[in-house]
């Protein structure tokens, strides 16, 4: 037996055999991909040239509404929230970093979304939907059905499922007598409670140091993308929280209580069904086949429940307000007509209008596929497969808005943010995301 030759000289030190690291480069650290984005990003964002430029874009963004919309709504939130965030930029600018931030998601706060929702709520002007929501309401007490029989005009209609007009009840109940009853009755004011309700409490199953969601959700809602839509109509809000929410706690393991919030945001509008498939792959990955099945008999069982008497008593009000008038099939069209391709398309003529409808099978039937193929391991993954589904329904459809938009924006990024650890805030116990786990000491 031959003894293998020892290395001489420098080769004799320790690890001689291993690839050299290049100087000044660190491995790269284990975890999804996905993790390590969200460091970069974080680190990112703390910066303060990158939370100056923020402030001055959103600020930008702002001060055009008053210059090119038509709507008085979007003017009125224009001029109140471009002010609010040249200030906010004023704020890290000047302050010191650990009150430059908090600073900014004050007054972003006041002056994107608090003060003008306030001008808007007393003075009883907000986008269709919301009157829409709070008709409803008032249907449903004193009629049993929260949809009006042979809608002519737009304001008519109620594209969205019976427990939506749950939002509308307050204004139903506490009636407009006075400043208090015309803000605290506001269905907008709900929308926003049930999206940041839900949204704290992803972040709490989600993060793995139980570190507070104050500020991100303080920045998140004062941002352009949630402020105006929440101050001007936010009917969509409630959906992005409940979306959120039930994908974090089929993440957990929590089929029951999963099943319980799909069963609301499928009873609340019909573009959160995608919602339900995307949970059971994510369940049945990560805690197998019984999980999910408890999951699906609750959110069928439930969502029947209160869909199926008002489909059974007066089916043509749900198939026409519902379905066709979404879809851009009565002779009343919908006003979200935003410039988007599946609107383009529509507009070619019946033709085109078909060729949208079928494009947007494609493109879902794409998705599903790469949803089946590859099943999400944890919730920033399943956000991802909603997301992507959410997106090209959004983008194809013959009749849509960009604020549509927000909700895969949101679903993208707030499970990842909320899955990541903060430095300097290591208070919980271990947690396990995506497929990786976080040790953590007390």
């Amino acid at each position: 037996m031959v003894t293998p030759r020892q290395p001489r000289g420098p080769d004799r030190r320790q690890g001689a055999g291993l690839p050299r690291q290049r100087a000044g480069r660190p491995p790269r650290p284990p975890g999804p991909a996905w993790a390590r984005w969200a460091d970069r990003a974080a680190g990112l964002g703390r910066r303060r040239p990158v939370q100056l430029l923020a402030c001055l874009v959103a600020a930008g963004w702002a001060g055009g509404f008053p210059l090119v919309s038509r709507l008085a709504n979007q003017r009125l939130w224009g001029e109140t929230a471009a002010p609010a965030y040249l200030l906010a930029g004023l704020a890290v600018l000047l302050l010191p970093r650990w009150a430059a931030g908090r600073a900014a998601a004050l007054i972003t706060l006041g002056g994107a979304v608090l003060l003008p929702l306030t001008l808007l709520a007393v003075q009883r002007r907000a986008q269709s939907e919301v009157g829409v929501v709070e008709r409803a309401a008032a249907l449903l007490l004193h009629t049993g059905t929260p949809y009006l029989p042979d809608p002519v005009a737009v304001t008519d209609f109620n594209p969205y499922l019976p427990a939506m007009a749950l939002f509308g009840l307050p204004r139903a109940l506490l009636g407009t007598g006075g400043p208090a009853a015309l803000l605290l009755g506001d269905a907008r004011v709900w929308f926003a409670a049930a999206f940041l309700g839900c949204l704290a409490v992803s972040w709490r199953l989600l993060s793995p140091d139980r570190a507070s969601p104050l500020l991100p959700l303080a920045l998140l809602t004062g941002s352009p993308l949630i402020a105006l839509s929440l101050t001007v109509g936010g009917v969509d809000l409630p959906l992005i929280g409940v979306c959120c929410l039930a994908l974090a706690l089929a993440a957990r393991g929590r089929p029951l209580a999963a099943g319980l919030v799909l069963a609301l945001a499928c009873t609340l509008k019909w573009t959160a069904w995608p919602a339900l498939p995307v949970a059971l792959l994510l369940l049945r990955r990560r805690h197998g086949n019984r999980a999910a099945l408890r999951t699906a008999a609750v959110t069928v069982a439930l969502a029947a429940a209160v869909i199926l008497p008002f489909a059974l008593s007066r089916p043509q009000d749900l198939r026409l307000q519902v379905v066709r008038y979404p879809l851009g099939l009565t002779p009343v069209r919908t006003p979200a007509g935003s410039p988007l391709p599946g609107k383009l398309i529509a507009d070619l003529g019946p033709a085109g209008h078909s060729a949208a409808l079928l494009l947007i099978l494609a493109g879902c039937l794409a998705v599903a596929g790469w949803a089946l193929r590859r099943p999400p391991a944890g919730a920033a993954a399943a956000a991802d497969r909603l997301a992507a589904g959410l997106t090209t329904a959004f983008l194809l459809a013959p009749a849509g808005r960009f604020g549509y938009l927000a909700l895969p924006a949101v679903l993208v990024c707030w499970p990842r943010l909320a899955a990541h650890h903060w430095p300097g805030r290591t208070t919980g116990r271990a947690r396990t995301v995506d497929g990786g786990s976080v040790t953590l000491t007390r």
